[in-house]
């Protein structure tokens, strides 16, 4: 750079800075106002809770009046509107202090078609105005925003919600700005400059993902953005940052339709609760509610409160024999949803089991009697249809049968046995009168066998005639009858070990991955439960551990939402290689005319070293391009016992902690983690054991099973003992899964010989 320039682009920082300074104070302004607001708005709220509390004092405990009924309604209202504005502006001002920091990282210059005046903009986190129109701060979400991302220098088109708009663009900066500080910028003709990245990527790891709006990429923009398809599948490598843009994409409809769209409408599922927990904070952060959070499942173990299904720990430890492996395969298909499908239809002819309603300990209602009016109602009744047609039923029957159970002599002798507590409390008014003892014997009656029936009348309401493990066995077993297993390599004495293995579990209160989502669909198939028709938008991450029933099933129950899928397919850790032929089949669950697929094979987690050799690892790694950062070779070091292995891993921690680098050793199993960390503890040193989902990630050195390293990051990675005997290999993928969390720094530890997975890794990709 050449004096001149040198002196230009300082004169030109001091006019950015200047403008910033003047925007900072302008936020600052905006902030003492919305402070004010926020206390007069506590001021208003601590005075109607008051007059609230005056009238519940106020009251007559045995009569509200219809003025005060009103007034209770009118004053509720008034302290929702009230509480909601309050939440509003606490939230508001949480962004507004977050812009004061960086009020926006990108300019733009430019000239729309048929305007005589060039325009300037700048781009933030969220949009600022001084007053009203005036934007000072453009959202990064707004229509115009998006040629920052996608836009080279020249003619640029963009996407409004009223078509497509052309602009000539003149100049695009970035600035580098820290705590109202700009640290440097770069005018670029590129979308997101390299230099950009590397600024963002040489930080250090965190306990909670940060937000990309600064670095988007051209293709990860198309993802966000992407308001047509009825399912975008995104299939990124390791460190893509396909998390990353799908919250961004999140934040970007729920501004893109706000008004229109809540958070309570967008669900993501997620791999674990540990993951839930790195990303809960990258929403709010940009003023946004974060979505319904679940994984697959915890949404559906809560419709079955009494039965326990297998842990995470439990489906990875589980080791599967060659049957079980093929029955695993069939249950798991997009066949096996029709096969059960096709089952639901046989059902309106015959086939659904009850179970007896009982009252008293007797039978009052048998299960062949309910099965007789369940198939009494015509062909034209679907599953649904009819079972609300037999509750009907049977609550008549309940009704009839009030009448005569009043003359029991249970009845009799309890109304005998009445204290005058008791009496009180049957009674409606403490003062109530009857013209005669006939009477109040007749309403004693009445109020003792409806409270009695009150059991009887909830077991009808809410299902508990229907026999849903009964209905689910009869349809294993149905199977054979239905098709041919041994298409799929499965024998009818295997077919029986599962069914039997499906009965002993259920006994113990158990049911496993492969029997609950289509134990849960028969019910919904019996029930006509439909699913949650207001749920807009539905994101499933990792999807390569999702089998194709998963998915039929997920669409199954949020019938009218998007869907965006995403996943690494080079990731299964569940699945393994039956993920590869994953995308085929949720595509058929779609018209082709609204899925789009896109592929992210940019890794910018990880230094180009450490993606190299990651990507190595791999039958079909060469789809993955790094991103041009440099760091060191990973390193493999090999030991002649466990007692020498732990002695490596300890001096590799005391170098990652002079780089001041957060580390995580990730071991195969629970129990090998688990040994790990006390043995650490022998040597003296401090680390956190990550044993469950449900735990949050701390700071420091942790350590943590396989499965449970899904999605995050971490500035160093030591892989623990990748050993000949330790991988199969059919387990290449969680071997990548485990390399590829490393940010900066990549440790091999094995005990005697490398594991084959590791072996054909080239030796320029690492240090010995």
């Amino acid at each position: 750079m050449t004096e001149k320039s040198e002196i230009k682009q300082l004169d030109e920082k001091q006019i950015e800075q200047a403008h910033l300074d003047d925007v900072v104070e302008k936020i600052k302004t905006s902030e003492k106002k919305l402070k004010e607001h926020i206390d007069v708005a506590e001021e208003d709220l601590k005075v109607i809770n008051d007059a609230f509390d005056d009238i519940h004092v106020g009251m007559d405990g045995d009569a509200i009046s219809m003025d005060a009924a009103l007034s209770i309604h009118a004053q509720q209202q008034m302290l929702d509107e009230r509480n909601n504005s309050w939440h509003q502006s606490q939230q508001r001002l949480g962004v507004l202090k977050r812009l004061e920091k960086t009020p926006f990282f990108a300019r733009l210059d430019f000239q729309e078609k048929g305007e005589p005046k060039k325009e300037k903009i700048y781009i933030g986190l969220t949009s600022f105005t001084d007053k009203a129109d005036h934007f000072l701060v453009y959202d990064w979400r707004a229509p115009i925003s998006s040629i920052y991302y996608d836009g080279k220098l020249g003619d640029v088109e963009y996407q409004t919600p009223d078509g497509l708009q052309q602009v000539e663009l003149f100049l695009k900066r970035q600035f580098l700005v820290e705590n109202g500080k700009i640290q440097a910028y770069f005018d670029t003709q590129e979308t997101i400059g390299d230099q950009m990245l590397l600024e963002v990527l040489d930080g250090k790891s965190s306990t909670h993902m940060k937000g990309i709006v600064k670095t988007i990429q051209a293709e990860q923009n198309k993802i966000i953005r992407d308001t047509k398809s009825r399912l975008l599948f995104v299939q990124g490598a390791a460190g893509s940052g396909k998390t990353s843009a799908i919250l961004q994409r999140i934040a970007f409809l729920l501004y893109r339709y706000r008004g229109t769209l809540t958070s309570s409408q967008v669900v993501m599922f997620s791999p674990n609760m540990l993951f839930n927990d790195y990303i809960q904070n990258v929403l709010p952060e940009m003023g946004e509610q974060n979505m319904v959070q679940m994984t697959y499942g915890q949404y559906l173990a809560r419709r079955l409160p009494n039965i326990s299904m297998e842990s995470l720990s439990q489906r990875f430890e589980k080791q599967d024999n060659p049957a079980n492996k093929n029955i695993s395969k069939f249950v798991s298909d997009i066949e096996f949803f029709k096969i059960l499908t096709n089952y639901g239809q046989l059902l309106n002819e015959s086939g659904v089991s009850f179970k007896n309603i009982k009252f008293k300990g007797n039978v009052f209602i048998s299960k062949e009697r309910i099965a007789e009016i369940y198939y009494s109602f015509g062909p034209q009744y679907n599953l649904g249809n009819r079972l609300d047609a037999t509750v009907e039923r049977l609550q008549k029957m309940l009704r009839r049968k009030v009448g005569s159970e009043m003359r029991s002599k249970w009845v009799e002798e309890q109304i005998e046995n009445l204290s005058q507590e008791q009496l009180k409390m049957l009674y409606n008014t403490a003062d109530q009168e009857f013209k005669n003892g006939d009477e109040e014997h007749k309403f004693l009656a009445r109020k003792i066998v409806m409270a009695a029936m009150q059991k009887v009348y909830s077991q009808i309401t809410h299902l508990r005639f229907l026999s849903v493990s009964t209905n689910y066995l009869n349809f294993l077993r149905a199977v054979p009858k239905i098709t041919d297993l041994s298409k799929y390599g499965i024998t009818d004495d295997q077919w029986k070990a599962y069914v039997e293995d499906f009965i002993e579990m259920f006994n113990d209160k158990q049911i496993s991955m492969d029997n609950l989502s289509p134990y849960l669909y028969l019910y919904d198939l019996v029930t006509g439960k439909h699913g949650e028709l207001d749920m807009k938008f539905v994101f499933i991450d990792e999807i390569q551990d999702y089998t194709p029933f998963q998915l039929a099933y997920l669409k199954y129950k949020f019938p009218r939402a998007r869907y965006t899928m995403l996943g690494d397919l080079n990731q299964s850790i569940f699945t393994k290689k039956n993920s590869q032929t994953l995308l085929s089949e949720v595509q058929g669950l779609f018209d082709p005319d609204d899925t789009r697929v896109v592929q992210l094979t940019h890794s910018y987690r990880s230094t180009k070293q450490i993606t190299d050799y990651t990507k190595a690892i791999l039958t079909n790694g060469q789809k993955i391009e790094p991103f041009n950062r440099d760091g060191d070779l990973p390193n493999v070091l090999i030991s002649n016992d466990e007692a020498q292995a732990m002695d490596n891993v300890v001096e590799q921690l005391k170098e990652n902690d002079q780089r001041k680098f957060t580390t995580a050793i990730i071991t195969k199993s629970l129990e090998e983690s688990k040994c790990v960390q006390k043995m650490l503890l022998e040597h003296g040193v401090e680390s956190t054991w990550i044993k469950s989902e449900n735990q949050r990630l701390a700071t420091g050195t942790i350590v943590l099973p396989s499965y449970l390293a899904k999605g995050l990051e971490f500035d160093a990675v030591i892989m623990w003992d990748a050993s000949e005997k330790k991988f199969d290999e059919d387990e290449q993928q969680l071997v990548y899964t485990i390399a590829s969390r490393a940010m900066h720094k990549l440790t091999i530890i094995a005990i005697g010989e490398l594991s084959e997975l590791l072996q054909r890794v080239p030796e320029e990709y690492y240090s010995k």
